[in-house]
């Protein structure tokens, strides 16, 4: 192969560079501001303890095929049926990741001649679910119930027959804050169509015994919950919520189901081991509750920004390279922050996500903010 055959991937990473858009991994390093382990469960003693435990029953490292062959292995069951009956969905499935799960969702339950109406802030797994759907779909306004309707009655009026499916995000994974799940719910009931809640962020987190913010809506016909596990229950994998003749479809019609090698068992000992930490561990929801209310307030004290309420708070920057400038400079002096930058957000609107876990402490979310502080300013726009 020619030099040449390369070249075209270089210059778009050139262009890339030139943009202040160029990704690269990092270690882990310094104290965690960035992670989405916001339980601190991801290295719990108590779910390490499950995991061996049941290596040494003879639970399989490797699923060994897809469900649909011989990867269906009897923790699989055992962790959905738990997963239903925490959540108060019909039924659950369990998936790779929140991102296959996405996939399948919205690439096969949306029909020919359905409409897909998203937030304009949704999860890029869900634009991807999209465009491998047969139905159109239209983005919203970012939160806007009006706007939502407004699609809806456009595409009737212009002869749509089929059914709304209505995606959101209950709680934003790169603004913090929360979508309006009952109105759009309603929504979904008027128009005689579905709402699809992402809970990524939400799930362990709020709701009573972390069940999320969509708690009180997962038992209705017509919604489906993507919980992932890879957040704040510290695993892996994500778990969809529906009614059963739903999930059977998925389980028949979803190609990233059917055609994907099952998750670990081990992840799936795991994540059950963490929903019932969820129950057995309230300290751990008043301890972060607390330490999110600090946050935001050492938020808005530090800097004078806007608090979103929640454990993600963002702190705009707008111009791609600063955004990187300060953000290494914040992990220099020991707190592991990212930039994130278009094409994950939208154009200049570049900013520091700032993620709040049980990995850290108020003295040093207080530190960290002082430092932020000093380090903006010297940092020239």
């Amino acid at each position: 192969m020619s030099a040449e055959a390369l070249q075209r991937y270089a210059k778009s990473l050139s262009g890339l560079e030139r943009k202040g858009r160029l990704r690269s991994l990092m270690p882990q390093a310094g104290a965690d501001f960035t992670s989405n382990d916001y339980l601190a469960l991801a290295g719990a003693s108590r779910i390490r303890a499950a995991v061996s435990a049941a290596l040494a029953r003879g639970v399989p490292v490797g699923a060994g095929g897809s469900r649909l062959l011989r990867g269906n292995h009897p923790e699989h069951a055992a962790l959905e049926k738990e997963a239903a009956a925490f959540f108060g969905a019909e039924r659950a499935l369990y998936f790779g990741s929140g991102y296959t799960a996405n996939m399948a969702l919205f690439s096969t339950l949306p029909q020919r001649g359905d409409l897909i109406v998203h937030d304009a802030l949704v999860h890029a797994s869900v634009h991807d679910g999209i465009q491998a759907s047969r139905a159109p779909a239209v983005s919203a306004a970012h939160n806007d119930v009006e706007a939502f309707e407004a699609a809806i009655l456009d595409w009737r009026r212009n002869g749509g027959a089929g059914h709304p499916w209505i995606a959101v995000e209950s709680l934003y994974s790169m603004d913090g804050d929360r979508a309006p799940l009952e109105a759009l719910a309603d929504l979904a009931n008027r128009h005689d169509g579905f709402l699809i809640v992402d809970e990524a962020h939400a799930t362990g987190v709020f709701g009573p015994d972390g069940r999320g913010l969509a708690a009180d809506l997962e038992a209705r016909p017509n919604i489906v919950v993507l919980h992932t596990c890879g957040k704040a229950l510290g695993a892996s994998g994500a778990l969809v919520g529906g009614s059963s003749v739903l999930c059977d479809y998925l389980v028949n019609r979803a190609r990233s189901f059917i055609y994907a090698t099952a998750p670990s068992p081990l992840m799936a000992v795991a994540v059950r081991e963490a929903l019932r930490m969820l129950v057995d561990e309230p300290a751990r929801h008043r301890d972060f509750a607390a330490l999110r209310v600090f946050a935001n307030a050492e938020l808005s004290e530090a800097l004078g920004c806007d608090s979103s309420g929640s454990q993600i708070l963002p702190v705009m920057i707008g111009d791609n390279g600063r955004a990187v400038r300060i953000a290494e400079r914040m992990r220099t002096a020991g707190f592991d922050i990212r930039a994130i930058r278009p094409p994950t957000v939208p154009e200049g609107t570049a900013r520091l996500r700032i993620a709040i876990t049980l990995n850290v402490d108020k003295p040093l979310i207080r530190a960290m903010f002082a430092e932020l502080a000093n380090v903006m300013a010297e940092v020239p726009e």
